[in-house]
């Protein structure tokens, strides 16, 4: 039983599978030629997009060739058009070379002639040069026997004829130059000092060095000396000055290069002499006292000299050296009072130029600075007032004015030359400053002296207190010209060889006398 539905089972699996089989094959079979036919629409469908494709593929192709036909075309025109432009250029360039060619030859030619024409020319000349010099030669031999001179001699004399005549040259273009300047500039610089000078009228004081303090009895130098000298020798450590206790009535010498000290010391012995108690504690204080007021009137005289000049931005060491200018004396003139007359003169005339006149007052209150100390430093004062200057910081101007005020230099700047001038107005006027005697007649000695000196001078006389030399030259050897130069190199040659307060004038007269007596 079992074995028949196993085969039932069997039997009815294999109909079942042979079904399925067949039905697969039917249902395949179907679908192919579904697939077939569907894949015949899509090569039907493809082939005329690809025909639609390479039509329109093929219409841009030829659109592509045409616009490229007609670039190639139109740069191949340009290029058509640059060629021929170039072998234009060329021809003209072939045609401009072939001209300079033509004008290189024709110029050849020409050179080739004148040369030819130089050589012939210059073997010419050479047998002139030669003629010349046999001729020039026996010319010489002609006038050196003639003459009894040889070249060299006659050289020598045509030298000297030229150097005098070059020297009466330059003397009477001299004479005309100083002539023309005179009058260009003589107005201009008279109307500048003339108002300088009247718009600063001060008065004068002519101070000489206190060195003599007097006594109101010869008692009085007994108890100056004190007892074994003990009173003089405490003065003269305490004020560093030398007290002279001589023969001369009711008078004391006191001696020494600072001005400062000197002064200290007489008002401290006048204080004393006036007080009666002279001993070495009382000398050392009244000493002390006189040492702080002279600093303080040294200092307020420089702040005083500043303030009146209406100036500023001064050093307080400067202005303490300025201070000590009211000590200080030149040929009996104030050197302090001097310098505020030499600042506000600068001043004006810097005024009337145009120029800096706040410079030109600093540059004239500090130009003789250099007296301030110029007994403790060795040296000119000019020279060392410029280091004080410089070492305070003041402007280059400034110390350049300071340097070459007495002439020992250039200046560099106009102020320099107003502060110049400013000093020699101040020290010119009559009466301002004094000189001993002795040292009066040494100058006027040598002012006679320096002009006999000079070739051509006969006579010399020394006039109006050394302010003028008045020179007579021989008239038949010094012609007029040469006065000219003679008066510049005596005035030279005072400047460079002789102290003296101002200036000096140097006159040179020259005159012909003519004398015939009647018989």
């Amino acid at each position: 039983m079992n074995t028949t539905y196993l085969i039932i089972a069997v039997a009815v699996g294999l109909l079942l599978g042979l079904s399925l089989t067949f039905l697969l094959k039917i249902i395949s079979k179907a679908k192919y030629s579904s697939a077939e036919r569907e894949a015949g629409k899509v090569i039907d469908g493809a082939k005329k997009d690809a025909e639609k494709i390479i039509k329109e593929a093929t219409l841009e192709a030829k659109d592509i060739a045409y616009q490229s036909k007609s670039e190639i075309e139109k740069e191949l025109k340009e290029r058509r058009n640059e060629l021929s432009q170039l072998d234009k250029r060329l021809r003209n360039k072939e045609e401009n070379i072939e001209r300079k060619t033509d004008n290189l030859e024709k110029r050849e030619r020409e050179m080739t002639k004148r040369e030819r024409d130089f050589t012939n020319k210059e073997n010419g000349l050479t047998n002139k040069e030669k003629f010349l010099d046999e001729t020039i030669e026996k010319q010489k031999e002609m006038l050196e026997n003639i003459s009894n001179m040889s070249a060299e001699q006659a050289m020598s004399e045509l030298l000297k004829r030229v150097e005098e005549e070059s020297r009466f040259e330059a003397a009477k273009l001299l004479k005309q130059i100083e002539e023309e300047t005179k009058e260009l500039s003589q107005k201009k610089a008279r109307e500048i000092i003339s108002n300088a000078i009247q718009r600063y009228a001060s008065d004068y004081v002519a101070d000489v060095t206190v060195s003599n303090v007097s006594l109101p009895s010869d008692e009085m130098k007994g108890r100056i000396i004190g007892r074994e000298g003990r009173n003089i020798r405490s003065l003269e450590a305490a004020t560093g000055v030398d007290f002279i206790v001589d023969d001369t009535p009711e008078v004391v010498t006191l001696s020494a290069f600072d001005p400062v000290r000197r002064e200290i010391a007489r008002v401290a012995l006048e204080r004393l002499i006036a007080d009666g108690r002279i001993h070495p504690t009382r000398v050392e204080e009244v000493v002390g006292k006189v040492k702080k007021e002279i600093n303080m009137t040294i200092r307020e005289e420089g702040e005083k000299a500043v303030f009146d000049l209406g100036l500023s931005g001064f050093n307080s060491d400067l202005i303490r050296l300025i201070g000590r200018l009211k000590y200080r004396t030149s040929y009996g003139q104030n050197i302090l009072q001097h310098s505020r007359e030499v600042a506000y003169l600068a001043g004006i005339m810097a005024g009337e130029l145009g120029v800096n006149e706040k410079l030109a007052k600093r540059a004239g209150l500090l130009h003789d600075i250099g007296k301030a100390v110029d007994h403790e430093v060795e040296g000119p004062h000019h020279e060392i007032g410029a280091n004080i200057a410089k070492k305070h910081g003041e402007n280059a101007k400034v110390i350049n004015a300071i340097a070459v005020h007495h002439g020992d230099g250039e200046p560099t700047c106009i102020e320099s030359a107003l502060v110049a001038a400013a000093d020699a107005l101040s020290a010119a006027r009559p009466g301002v400053r004094k000189e001993s005697m002795e040292n009066y007649i040494k100058r006027l000695q040598k002012l006679e002296e320096m002009a006999n000196s000079v070739s051509g001078v006969d006579k010399s006389y020394a006039i109006q207190a050394g302010r003028e030399v008045r020179i007579l030259v021989k008239p038949e050897e010094v012609s007029d010209d040469t006065s000219a130069l003679i008066s510049a190199d005596i005035a030279k040659k005072i400047e460079s060889e002789l102290s003296y307060p101002g200036q000096i004038k140097v006159t040179v007269i020259r005159e012909s006398r003519f004398v015939e007596y009647a018989k």
